[in-house]
Order: structure tokens, then C-alpha cells, then sequence
């Protein structure tokens, strides 16, 4: 049996409190109350971040919605429909979030809108469709589609915001886990490699970073200690190939590019993930195989 305990239970770490889920400690952050003005901000506050990690061109204003709903109806070319796709999905999120934010200012008002109101299904119903078309976004390295990023906003308009963050923790849980995954099988390919065996500590220690980073919100003071060593342990995992022999022989030219290659793939899926905060499958699953084959072709030759 596991000795862990239960999801939610929360204690003090370091000096800062931390919330278990699913074999991490994840710092803490009370949920707001579940008011309509807090969900215009998540809403907001969502939709800028799924915006930000997803690839550009896409964050379609509200008021151009049949615009975008129009071509992609009468695109036929699959890959160009995929880019119209995901342009509508994110007019479709604008105009959710600009309907949102007209109810939120009306009770501010004193008018109350209640959920079988007009604006409000219709609200939802842009939302759903949003999600719907979200398998069409890709995140902005092209790698792949993050599906639970893109339906974080429609979360906040429709689950109680305790279910929200509930998730919030589980997907960064999710993501420590593929870091360390990442982590362990770089480590692995290089503990005993001549070369690039020098780089294991820094490579730890960006894998550290990028756990403390994910944790982190920007309202955080932490900010300040934690973003910057982040930064850091990446530059010097970048700075690492600075200092690699020259390549004496084509044998040793292919070890080098193959391994800069892996850390340079390795380290840019961790940023991703940090970022993100929700896991990449895709992609992690490719870059475990990527790590088996340098395996293959060199740890023999070691």
C-alpha cells in the first residue's frame, strides 16, 4: 500500500503550505469565492493564457465571429481548415468572454441575470462550441494540441470554482510528472557519457526550476526568487555546449550533434510543460523514444 496521503490534504513544506495530489506537493492557493466577478477574472485571466501558449493568429476578436465561422465553412484544404478552425475557436471564446463580462458589469448594476437567461446559454453555448473545435489548436511549438489548456476558461463559466482549482492541481501534478520523466531518462542517457556527462548536474537542476515555476502564480513574491532562478539553470544547461570538444572524427561529430540535439529537445518540452502547465503526451512519448535511440547508438560505444 502507498504511504501518501490523500489528494487534498494540504501541510506546511519549506516554509510554504502545499496541497498532495497525485504524488506531488504543490503550493497552495486559497479558492476564491465563487462569485461572478472572480469567474470574469479567471475567465479572463484563462483566456489570456490559452492565448499565450497556443499558436499565434489565432486570438480572433469576438466581433469578427461570422467572419471566421464563414471561411471556415468554405475552406476545403485540410491544413488551411485546421488554421481557420482554431480562429474561430478563439472568436468564439472572445465573444463567450465579451457576453460574460456585459453580465458581470449589468449586476454590478444591480440587474440580476439569472443561468436560463439568454446571455447566459448563449454564452455557454460559444464556450462549448470553443471546446469543441479545441483539438484544432495547436500549442505554439506546432508539437502538438493541448486540449485541457484550451478548455480551462469554459471550466471556470461552468464548474464550481473548488472543482476548478481541483484540476488546476491534478494537471500540474500531471505536468511535474512528465518533467521528471524527461529528467530521469536524460539522465539516464548521459550519466555515463564521456561528453555529456558534465551536463547531468545542470540538467537536475533545470528539472528542479521548472517544478518550483509551475507551482508558481505571478501574484506570488516568490516571483522574484523563483522566476529568475529558472532563467538561470536554463542558461546554464545552454551554456554546457560552449565548453564541448571539437568533433575529431565524423563518429564523434554525429555523438555530439545527436546529443546537443536531445538536451536542446529535452530542456525546450520542460519549458513548454512549465509554461503550460498542463501535460504534452504527445510529445513526451516522442522525446522518450528520442532518448532510447541515443541510447541505443551510443551507450554501447561508451
Amino acid at each position: 500500500m502507498s504511504n501518501n496521503p490523500e489528494n487534498g490534504t494540504r501541510r506546511i513544506i519549506a516554509d510554504k503550505e502545499c496541497v498532495f495530489y497525485d504524488g506531488y506537493w504543490i503550493r497552495y492557493y486559497p479558492t476564491p469565492e465563487n462569485t461572478l466577478a472572480n469567474r470574469k477574472k479567471l475567465i479572463d485571466d484563462l483566456t489570456r493564457r490559452a492565448f499565450h501558449h497556443t499558436e499565434s493568429g489565432i486570438n480572433t476578436p469576438g466581433e469578427r465571429l461570422e467572419e471566421a465561422r464563414e471561411a471556415y465553412a468554405q475552406e476545403h484544404d485540410p491544413a488551411r481548415k485546421r488554421v481557420n478552425g482554431a480562429m474561430l475557436a478563439g472568436a468564439l471564446f472572445n465573444r463567450a468572454s465579451d457576453i460574460f463580462n456585459a453580465i458581470v458589469d449589468l449586476e454590478a448594476k444591480g440587474v440580476k441575470v439569472n443561468p436560463d437567461n439568454e446571455l447566459m446559454v448563449r454564452c455557454g453555448d460559444y464556450f462549448k462550441e470553443a471546446l469543441e473545435l479545441g483539438k484544432l489548436v495547436k500549442h505554439y511549438s506546432g508539437h502538438e494540441g493541448i486540449d485541457e489548456l484550451w478548455g480551462e476558461p469554459f471550466k471556470a463559466f461552468s464548474h464550481p470554482l473548488d472543482q476548478l482549482f481541483e484540476s488546476r492541481y491534478r494537471k500540474i501534478a500531471q505536468s511535474m510528472k512528465d518533467i521528471d520523466r524527461i529528467s530521469t531518462h536524460m539522465v539516464k542517457s548521459f550519466t555515463d557519457d564521456e561528453i555529456f556527462g558534465a551536463a547531468v548536474p545542470y540538467i537536475r537542476n533545470y528539472c528542479r526550476a521548472a517544478k518550483q515555476q509551475i507551482e508558481l502564480i505571478k501574484q506570488d513574491r516568490a516571483l522574484f526568487t523563483v522566476w529568475p532562478e529558472f532563467v538561470a539553470s536554463r542558461e546554464m544547461v545552454e551554456q554546457f555546449f560552449i565548453h564541448l570538444p571539437v568533433p575529431t572524427s565524423t563518429e564523434q561529430k554525429q555523438h555530439i550533434d545527436q546529443g546537443v540535439k536531445l538536451i536542446t529537445t529535452g530542456t525546450q518540452l520542460i519549458t513548454y510543460l512549465s509554461g503550460a502547465r498542463v501535460p504534452m503526451p504527445k510529445s513526451t512519448s516522442e522525446f522518450l523514444e528520442q532518448c532510447q535511440f541515443y541510447d541505443m547508438n551510443w551507450s554501447a560505444k561508451e
